[in-house]
């Protein structure tokens, strides 16, 4: 049997891929990736309309059987449910990229307890939903890949002086969180190899939105090498190549797509 080629090692035809916050600034883009390597794409968000919204609009050979699940990564029950949906769609889950995220403005001058706890609930559904696929996987005896979505800010401190003035600083428990989710990610592939599951974690850099302050982002740029933000569709070829056969012998990693900014 020949080896596989470059095309069939970054295809993801025929396999079935769960995706949570597949509505936000990112999370479109890696459904879109999803959907343009081949695969039939499960998304979720916490309105329902808005997951089948997405779903519709994807495209790739499986236009027309992606498909929209309500789902809260912050709620267990609500996790549990709308993974069983997910079953029900598909028989399998191949692939499952957990991007949900509820986000928190409050910085460390300012966050409560309960805030600081309640913003951990991210990592929890992380963890609850990677577990619901390993356990599908291992008892239909099929391969699986996780990747979960950690960012920069899980590896490195932010500087104050570029939100000093402009915005609140990048919240305390945000770093914690991300942070949180690259170690995870290392723990749950050691103890998940033997059963045939990988598990990676893709950390963006600065990718703000258009609702980013304009003067945050031009002293965010004076911080990177490449001197510009990245686009949401230079994490798509980052995102296939961990959810694939490209990176088959790859587990426990953290792919950073930062411009250059944790090179410093």
């Amino acid at each position: 049997m020949s080896d596989p080629t470059i095309s069939e090692l970054f295809d993801l035809t025929g396999r079935t891929a769960l995706l949570s916050g597949a509505s936000g600034f990112l999370g479109s883009a890696f459904a879109s990736a999803l959907a343009e390597a081949g695969a039939r794409v499960l998304v979720t968000s916490r309105d329902r309309a808005t997951a089948e919204r997405v779903a519709a609009s994807l495209g790739g050979r499986e236009a027309g059987n992606h498909r929209g699940i309500a789902m809260d990564q912050t709620s267990e029950a609500s996790i549990e449910a709308g993974f069983a949906e997910a079953q029900k769609l598909s028989n399998r889950i191949d692939i499952l990229v957990n991007n949900g995220h509820a986000a928190l403005g409050a910085d460390w001058s300012s966050v409560t307890g309960d805030q600081f706890q309640e913003h951990f609930r991210n990592v929890t559904g992380y963890f609850l939903l990677a577990r619901h696929v390993r356990n599908a996987a291992v008892e239909r005896e099929h391969a699986a890949s996780i990747v979960l979505i950690g960012s920069m800010y899980g590896v490195v401190g932010s500087y104050p002086d570029a939100y000093a003035g402009v915005c609140s600083a990048s919240p305390v428990a945000y770093h914690a969180l991300k942070g949180g989710i690259v170690h995870m990610t290392r723990h749950l592939a050691v103890y998940w190899a033997t059963d045939g599951v990988r598990v990676n974690c893709l950390s963006p850099g600065p990718f703000p939105s258009e609702k980013a302050p304009g003067e945050m982002v031009d002293r965010l740029i004076q911080k990177l090498p490449m001197k510009r933000m990245g686009r949401p569709w230079e994490l798509k070829g980052a995102l296939v190549f961990l959810a694939g056969d490209a990176s088959s012998y790859v587990t426990g990693q953290n792919l950073l797509v930062d411009g250059g900014w944790t090179a410093w």
